[in-house]
């Protein structure tokens, strides 16, 4: 299997990118090779000062980059040597089986629709975040910031292909699935809310449990969280938050460890033709290492073809 990494993505690449694939290599399986994509003298210069098995990688050289804060379809389109494109160039030709990038959110979004593009059938692809679980383990929410605003067969959708990533990849069978609201009520929420809730009801392919609150993110009540990107943005950088205020503090807590963006590494994009993650823009070693490995479990799972599958169904 190969994995490709884009070098340049983050806030501190290269250094972070190339000694999270030195801790990454120690616990990938042999049968996996990284490609790094990147300024290849950069990334052999790196990969020296860094100790990083040369036989264990392949380098794409691409000489560009798209800053953090460039705007994603300018960047794209005004430099198709960057890391960002050629990256999803070499996933789009089957060169690897999975791609991640802790770079420009944006780019990494816009470049997967214009690259391996939707899935048939997919309205609108979001990212997935995940949210670990008093019993163990962890649940997925959908979506966390690629669709500020939906429609209620958008969220539906949501519900299908998150459950579908929570099988195949969290091994959850028949996930439960909540709609993320203001009360449990049928009648409770917005307009969304309240029609996207009459067609989760009628929906027999994922296992509805009706709406939750906020203080169910955390419960086993759903292993599935539907909502707006919006709300599942807010979510997201609030559980980040409570990491960081107990760490300030000095506390410690395995459960509230699991907030720490590095424990997880990314959130893939799902309802794309491919396997794609995205990191947080401050990825440090640990966090990249942590994505390369859950890239590694993405593309094993095959979930992209399984998302189709289930669309046809």
């Amino acid at each position: 299997m190969k994995i490709a990494l884009d070098v340049m993505g983050g806030d501190f690449a290269p250094d972070s990118t190339i000694k999270g694939v030195y801790l990454g290599l120690q616990e990938l399986p042999p049968g996996v090779t990284v490609v790094l994509v990147g300024p290849e003298d950069l990334v052999r210069s790196k990969m020296k000062e860094h100790h990083v098995d040369f036989s264990r990688v392949e380098i794409v050289h691409a000489p560009d980059v798209i800053d953090m804060g460039e705007h994603p379809t300018k960047g794209l389109s005004q430099k198709p040597n960057a890391s960002i494109p050629v990256g999803y160039r070499l996933l789009k030709s089957g060169a690897v089986q999975a791609y991640c990038s802790a770079g420009n959110t944006g780019a990494m979004h816009v470049g997967a629709m214009f690259s391996i593009k939707a899935i048939t059938g997919v309205i609108r692809p979001g990212i997935a975040g995940f949210a670990p679980k008093e019993n163990g383990g962890l649940g997925v929410i959908m979506d966390v910031g690629a669709n500020a605003d939906c429609k209620p067969d958008v969220l539906l959708q949501f519900g299908e292909i998150a459950s579908v990533y929570a099988d195949h990849v969290l091994k959850k069978k028949y996930p439960k699935v909540g709609l993320m609201n203001l009360g449990t009520e049928d009648k409770k929420g917005t307009l969304l809310t309240q029609a996207a809730y009459q067609l989760f009801k009628l929906n027999k392919k994922i296992n509805f449990v009706g709406n939750i609150e906020g203080y169910d993110i955390f419960n086993d009540k759903a292993d599935v969280i539907v909502c707006d990107g919006f709300t599942g943005n807010v979510i997201l950088k609030l559980s980040e938050s409570i990491y960081s205020l107990l760490k300030k503090r000095k506390f410690s807590d395995p459960f509230f460890d699991q907030f720490n963006y590095e424990a997880i590494g990314g959130s893939p994009i799902l309802g794309v033709n491919g396997n794609v993650i995205i990191g947080h823009g401050i990825s440090t070693a640990p966090a990249i290492k942590n994505m390369l490995i859950q890239t590694m479990q993405m593309a094993e799972s095959r979930v992209h073809e399984k998302i189709k599958e289930s669309l046809l169904d």
